[in-house]
């Protein structure tokens, strides 16, 4: 198990938390250059104890460096809806300015929670901005779990729920030419608490944007919690916010964390490319 320590000693970047909850902000590494064992190393460190890293001061990455660095996590996750760069099906292209309909991640989530395995993590390059806004916020997921009353806690652990997608991605990117006519969309159950498979620990998993119902309670029950469970999650103390830089990269375990990306700048514009590198099966493991 991995320890969150915020007091750790780093050799070959700066670390510097940003919240006690989540975040922190990293210096002293140019992502365009390949890095050292030990630079990987740190920064896999630093990624599991804050969940969030803001890599600040970076260059643009070329479509194969940011491919490259991803993979250096694992296998990169192909998305079931979203248009990618030409060439490049690994590379999500995030746009939005002037006749964009909507913006991705304007609610709170995980990114694609709604397959079978979820991605471990993404990582995010912005290279345009507005003037202003345009901020990510991110949520701890391990926070929120700890501050649920141990009766809810117990409660929700033998729970799981429905997350789906076809009601958030059908025609959702028809405006950027993706024609999904008969394309199926992916649905999964998953655990309600999920424990992380590095850190081992609990961690609420459900989201307002891909999951629909907590399985084995009514309809009813199940929307009364899942409003009380978003509403305690999205608590302002479990947050940090991200003012981008322009070429910042940002990268967020989707295992513990929730973002959300707010859309305050039309007309302007905001622009970047993500990878996202892929997970496993979520599951629950009580402890002894």
């Amino acid at each position: 198990m991995v320890p969150v320590d915020q007091q750790i000693a780093y050799a070959t970047i700066d670390v510097r938390p940003v919240t006690p909850a989540i975040g922190a902000d990293i210096r002293g590494v140019d992502l365009t250059q390949p890095l050292t064992a030990t630079q990987f190393d740190e920064i896999r460190t630093a990624f599991l104890n804050h969940l969030v890293l803001f890599f600040r001061d970076q260059k643009p990455l070329t479509p194969e460096q940011q491919i490259a660095f991803g993979r250096r996590f694992g296998e990169l996750h192909i998305h079931p809806a979203a248009p990618h760069l030409d060439g490049y099906p690994e590379l999500f292209v995030i746009h939005a300015h002037k006749d964009s309909k909507l913006v991705n991640g304007e609610m709170w989530h995980s990114d694609v929670s709604c397959d079978s395995e979820p991605p471990l993590g993404t990582i995010l390059q912005i290279h345009k901005l507005p003037p202003s806004g345009g901020d990510t916020l991110f949520a701890s997921m391990y926070t929120a779990y700890d501050d649920l009353s141990a009766a809810m806690r117990a409660f929700l652990e033998g729970l799981t729920a429905t997350h789906a997608s076809e009601h958030f991605y059908r025609g959702r990117y028809a405006d950027r030419g993706v024609d999904d006519s008969g394309k199926v969309y992916p649905s999964c159950d998953h655990p309600v608490i999920r424990t992380h498979p590095e850190t081992g620990r609990p961690c609420l998993f459900v989201n307002r944007m891909f999951t629909t119902k907590i399985n084995g309670l009514t309809a009813a029950e199940s929307r009364a919690l899942l409003d009380f469970l978003y509403a305690h999650l999205e608590n302002p103390k479990y947050q940090t916010r991200l003012r981008w830089s322009k070429n910042d990269i940002a990268m967020w375990d989707n295992r513990c964390a929730q973002h959300q990306a707010i859309w305050d700048y039309w007309p302007h514009e905001r622009k970047g490319h993500r990878v996202t590198v892929k997970g496993d099966r979520p599951f629950f493991r009580a402890k002894t």
